[in-house]
């Protein structure tokens, strides 16, 4: 699904050509729009403008469209004429003397009074918006303080408490801020939840004006320098399961959260409640002994998984991902590159 960057993109491509112009047509595919589109035929378009994940078309008749693309819907901007090669179905199109908006797949369309945007269910609901040049660190924190309770992975794709957030975005942002998604607001400081206001404000308006790059600009240059794809410098955890966390070096993991996927680093974002790990290299004695102990007979014991739980995770509890997270630090253990807790 485009998120807010990718919209306002659009939203900005969409005005270059169609802002100040006379719509000459105007056409809705779904059927119980058809009639607003001779209504709005021979308007001028007065505004093009994103709002979180929406795009807001606005005519001089009083009327604004409001569209949001979904899943599947997709923006193009053409000459008068000039169609795209596609199977898609159009579903709104705005027509200039010279050129065409073209909205695709989208199904969620209305048209309504543009004195009446506060009232429709989503953009009257909508949280504040990190794209808009007003918005501050100080409204993402009092958006984020409202919802104490919910979980942040979840939270942070709730377009009532930030508009323009979903999971790429998430993902990114967490792991700048160094929290877990299962971290709620009141387990945070008040430090660390301002640094998530900002991180928030700060990658979203990286992610508007790269096309969507949320990793740090120094190693997208020396990532780009070395020839790796634009998949490997796009961002720092999302979609990059198994690949070295870029602050620590340990393994990002894919993990379920609010039903979707997640990635993170398990080292840089604890779970809530547990203690942050520091690390020092193991000495070469420490080592040894410790894979003498650990494979004398082959098999793991219940003291030994214990005693690599606290050594390497600070929690008493392990999940299936944590279990399989010691077994490659095992792994390390051979080729002296593990680390243990101070």
């Amino acid at each position: 699904m485009p998120e807010g960057p990718e919209i306002h993109r659009a939203a900005d491509r969409v005005r270059r050509a169609i802002a100040g112009q006379v719509a000459e047509e105007v056409f809705f595919g779904q059927s119980h729009l058809e009639e607003e589109g001779p209504r709005l035929s021979g308007s001028e378009v007065i505004g093009v403008e994103a709002r979180g994940k929406a795009l807001l078309t606005t005519f001089s008749t009083g009327d604004t469209v409001y569209c949001h693309s979904l899943l599947y819907g997709r923006w193009h901007v053409r000459r008068r004429g000039s169609w795209p090669r596609t199977r898609r179905r159009l579903r709104f199109a705005v027509h200039t003397a010279k050129h065409s908006a073209l909205l695709y797949s989208a199904s969620e369309i209305d048209v309504l009074p543009s004195h009446a945007l506060h009232a429709h269910p989503f953009v009257g609901r909508m949280g504040p918006d990190p794209l808009d040049p007003t918005c501050t660190d100080d409204d993402i924190l009092r958006a984020i303080e409202r919802h104490p309770r919910k979980r942040l992975g979840a939270l942070l794709l709730d377009q009532r408490s930030v508009a323009g957030l979903g999971n790429y975005l998430r993902s990114e942002i967490l792991f700048a801020a160094q929290i877990h998604p299962e971290s709620r607001p009141l387990d945070c400081d008040e430090t660390t939840l301002r640094s998530l206001a900002h991180c928030i404000v700060e990658i979203t308006r990286q992610a508007y004006a790269t096309g969507g790059i949320t990793l740090d600009p120094d190693l997208v240059a020396s990532r780009k320098a070395s020839g790796l794809p634009r998949r490997r410098y796009r961002h720092a955890v999302f979609a990059a399961a198994g690949q070295p966390c870029p602050r620590c070096g340990d393994v990002i993991a894919r993990v379920e959260s609010a039903g979707r996927r997640f990635y993170l680093c398990a080292h840089c974002q604890p779970r809530p409640g547990s203690a942050k790990l520091t690390t020092t290299p193991m000495s070469d004695d420490d080592i040894a002994k410790l894979v003498e102990e650990i494979t004398a007979d082959g098999k793991l014991t219940r003291s030994e998984l214990k005693r690599l739980d606290t050594l390497m995770l600070a929690d008493g509890k392990l999940t299936v991902e944590e279990r399989e997270h010691i077994d490659r630090l095992l792994t390390l253990i051979g080729t002296g590159e593990l680390v243990v807790v101070d």
